[in-house]
């Protein structure tokens, strides 16, 4: 190697003692700054933690109220379920949870006790755009009861309980079959970074009508910018998206 190249590779003597002096005061060597560190760092996490169980508080009281309070609409879409087609009540379902556990999702039976068989004859009728998840909006496997509580999201109601057990939040991304976690890109995986919910920024934004890639920026979204007062607006916009019922099939 010539000495030109040898000298090319020596430091700058100035430029050194130019970034020694710009960043050297970042290392908290001294006990204030030691201090003053550690309790910037102290307040970071105290903030994340009390986010987190008032947010786990409020999943409680209010799955726990509505549960009662919605007991005689339980039983009444029970009968309806029982009186227009043979099968279970309700529907247990494997989702994906928060770091990928995997837990059973319930919901009021919408769809034939056939329907996971006759699912591969449709796939091809999917119009879900991204091809991640299924989605028809005349799916001939939905019962009438089924369209019904569908549209207007009765046949989610019995994820409250799974709220009040803790695989669910009130507020989150919905929770994804493994099947549909096993075509997840990279970017697509952060929605697994926190619990799922039974409502989320895209269901009050347009449900079924947004592509899958948009739900997910929008998911994305909502966990970078995470907080109390994001979510109670969530489950304000909730009601009004409900009953308008656009984007649910």
């Amino acid at each position: 190697m010539s000495e030109q190249s040898d000298r090319w590779f020596e430091p700058d003597p100035q430029l050194r003692e130019a970034l020694l002096h710009r960043y050297g005061q970042i290392r908290p060597d001294g006990f204030w700054q030691q201090s003053r560190f550690q309790l910037k760092r102290l307040t970071w996490k105290a903030v994340i933690g009390s986010t987190y169980v008032f947010k786990r508080l409020l999943d409680i009281v209010v799955s726990a109220e509505l549960l009662l309070v919605l007991a005689p609409l339980f039983l009444t879409v029970a009968a309806l379920i029982k009186l227009e087609s043979p099968g279970p009540v309700f529907f247990k379902q494997i989702r994906v949870g928060r770091w990928g556990k995997l837990f059973p999702m319930w919901k009021f039976r919408s769809m034939y006790v056939d329907a996971e068989a006759r699912k591969a004859e449709l796939l091809a009728r999917n119009e879900s755009a991204g091809g991640v998840i299924f989605k028809m909006k005349h799916d001939p496997r939905v019962t009438r009861v089924g369209r019904f509580i569908r549209r207007a999201s009765i046949d989610e109601l019995p994820q409250f309980w799974n709220v009040l057990v803790g695989d669910m939040s009130l507020v989150g991304p919905r929770p994804a079959l493994p099947s549909e976690v096993d075509k997840y890109s990279l970017a697509d995986r952060r929605r697994l970074e926190v619990f799922p919910g039974i409502t989320c920024i895209w269901q009050v934004s347009g449900r079924s009508d947004i592509p899958f890639p948009e739900q997910v920026k929008l998911d994305v979204r909502y966990i970078e910018s995470s907080s109390l007062w994001q979510d109670i607006l969530i489950l304000m916009k909730t009601v009004p998206a409900v009953l308008l019922g656009r984007g649910a099939y």
